[in-house]
């Protein structure tokens, strides 16, 4: 299998992903300071941005809704049973889009652990000897409506609409 790096670096692809879903409210996990969050507030100062420290999160964050997660430089320096339920607790209770920049060598975790989450591999950087990949998860798209879905499928479509029981 042949690894595919993006041409782009982390900070291009994180800023890309903030100019794509706008966020007023944004949760960054993990790293103190990114040159890619910084340049979005300084360009969108109606931006509220709480940042949390790696690990599970304050009791005043985990009650609040954010537009969208980021998580850097976060699991490399957890269990990975804590990582699991930071990942999915934000998933299902604080943010419907997330985004996750990890380097899965560096730590205990998998491709298949993200795909478990419902997290989808969007881009893997080269730099040196160091490979980050990135995971994003978004409510709106993460699962694709079946083509059976529909009346034309059901067990009598000819009746379908006509009766209500």
């Amino acid at each position: 299998m042949t690894e595919c790096f993006s041409a782009r670096t982390p900070q291009q692809a994180v800023a890309a992903l903030l100019d794509r879903y706008s966020p007023n409210r944004l949760l960054l996990i993990g790293a103190r300071e990114l040159p890619a969050v910084a340049a979005y507030q300084a360009a969108h100062a109606q931006c509220l941005i709480d940042h949390a420290p790696a690990g599970p999160l304050p009791a005043e964050l985990a009650a609040q809704r954010f537009d969208l997660a980021l998580v850097v430089d976060c699991l490399e320096h957890l269990p990975k049973r804590t990582g699991l339920e930071l990942l999915g607790g934000i998933r299902n209770l604080n943010a419907s889009r997330m985004a996750v920049l990890v380097d899965l060598q560096a730590s205990a975790w998998q491709e298949t652990d993200f795909f478990a989450l419902a997290l989808q591999a969007s881009e893997r950087f080269q730099r040196g000897d160091q490979t980050l990949n990135l995971f994003t998860y978004d409510l709106l798209d993460y699962k694709q409506v079946p083509d059976w879905l529909n009346a034309k499928f059901w067990a009598n479509p000819e009746m379908f609409g006509k009766f209500w029981w």
